[in-house]
């Protein structure tokens, strides 16, 4: 096998130390040197040392949880890097060590068998680490959220059954009242907004329950805490606005597609960031991602079509899009929705309109074109033959005959 790489390394990423392997060729053969480094900041720089006097070009490593950032910051510049997927270079098994692994990833990056993955540049990092913690507070919110229908229900307050929003605008009055120690249900009834379409004599029957003190101590902690985590994913959004001019455009652009909003949009940039050299097709991208069927077959048998996880940031922002984007009406994505549902169900039918997305976004983004909408009847216009001959099938299955004549 073709040598493409003469003096490498390869790095086994733990948490305190790593171990690196350089892998030297020589006139008649290889030489291996292994040795061990704290993962501290000179620990990293002593090892950048010597893998430069070594006169290593490429280096890889691990993917291991977070600990493969800092070496991979202290050596950015200094050498190829390669950030490699556990999944992708798994030895085999029966004789590990850290020093095996170390020189089993060198001799793969020697020969070429690494495939990289995709590391974005330091700004769509920090887009990355602001957006992820963004949705990780949203979802604290919904849980807290979730918490105070549980304390609600164990007072017998049906407060969801007569507002869509528990904490909304006239939900969090009501709660304030509760916690202010109101129990009259006709005086919490008249705190609710005058667009509230639910009767108010239904809402103050819903609201008649049993509320004690515990009740509202714990109300009173989960509202504080909701409290807190709106504020800081307003401090979020407002850091993004402020100091990530770079991807204002690019996100403004993406939100055009119909259900994608702005903040979704940069969750896409900051996930693939806004340069897509490093995908080659859609299709690449798709597949990096999650949104496509995988391929597994054996003996000319399928076994299985399911999508692999692939990036879940990404994916289960995107299907979040698709079930929005399903109800814009007279959108291309709409009638892709409606056509795939009818054979696959809603389910499979929202993962091929996220791919959808995922493909729109990726032309977006590498030709700076702007989202052009195909219509609803695209399918139609496109193969009307076929489109007749659905519709006179389906006509048949009911019974009923139809004879064709072309409009003049």
């Amino acid at each position: 096998m073709d040598i493409l790489h003469e003096r490498c390394a390869g790095i086994d990423v733990h948490k305190d130390e790593v171990v690196a392997c350089t892998r030297l060729g020589t006139g008649s053969g290889v030489r291996r040197l292994h040795r061990r480094f704290k993962t501290t900041t000179s620990g990293l720089l002593e090892l950048s040392e010597w893998l430069s006097k070594a006169g290593c070009t490429h280096v890889a490593m691990e993917a291991t949880g977070v600990y493969w950032k800092p070496v991979w910051h202290v050596l950015e510049g200094s050498f190829e890097l390669l950030l490699a997927n556990a999944r992708a270079v798994k030895n085999v098994p029966g004789r590990k060590s850290d020093m095996n692994d170390s020189t089993w990833l060198a001799d793969l990056l020697a020969h070429g068998l690494i495939q990289g993955s995709f590391v974005p540049p330091e700004p769509v990092q920090q887009l990355r680490d602001l957006t992820r913690t963004r949705k990780q507070l949203v979802r604290e919110v919904v849980q807290h959220t979730q918490r105070i229908q549980k304390v609600l229900e164990d007072a017998n307050v049906k407060l969801s059954s007569v507002l869509s929003d528990s904490i909304g605008e006239s939900g969090r009055q009501i709660l304030a009242a509760i916690i202010a120690g109101e129990s009259d249900p006709a005086k919490l009834a008249d705190l609710v907004n005058y667009r509230v379409r639910t009767p108010r004599d239904e809402i103050a029957e819903a609201l008649r329950g049993r509320v004690n003190d515990h009740h509202r101590f714990l109300l009173q902690l989960h509202l504080g805490q909701i409290d807190a985590l709106s504020s800081a994913i307003d401090k979020i959004d407002r850091h993004i606005e402020e100091h990530l001019h770079p991807f204002r455009e690019a996100a403004e652009r993406l939100a055009t597609i119909p259900g994608l909003s702005l903040t979704a949009a940069y969750v896409v940039l900051a996930e693939i960031g806004p340069e897509m050299s490093q995908f080659p097709t859609a299709g690449h991208l798709v597949s990096w991602a999650g949104l496509c069927p995988r391929m597994d077959e054996s003996a000319g048998k399928v076994r299985s079509t399911r999508t692999r996880d692939g990036n879940p940031w990404l994916k289960t922002t995107l299907v979040q899009s698709a079930w929005a984007a399903a109800r814009k009406n007279g959108s291309y994505l709409r009638a892709q929705f409606h056509r795939i549902k009818i054979r696959r169900g809603a389910k499979k039918a929202a993962v091929a309109v996220a791919a959808s997305l995922l493909t729109i976004a990726y032309h977006l983004l590498k030709d700076g074109s702007e989202y052009r909408d195909l219509g609803a009847n695209f399918h139609d216009r496109r193969d009307p033959a076929r489109t007749a001959k659905r519709l006179l099938k389906r006509l048949a299955d009911l019974g009923l005959r139809v004879q064709i004549v072309s409009a003049a």
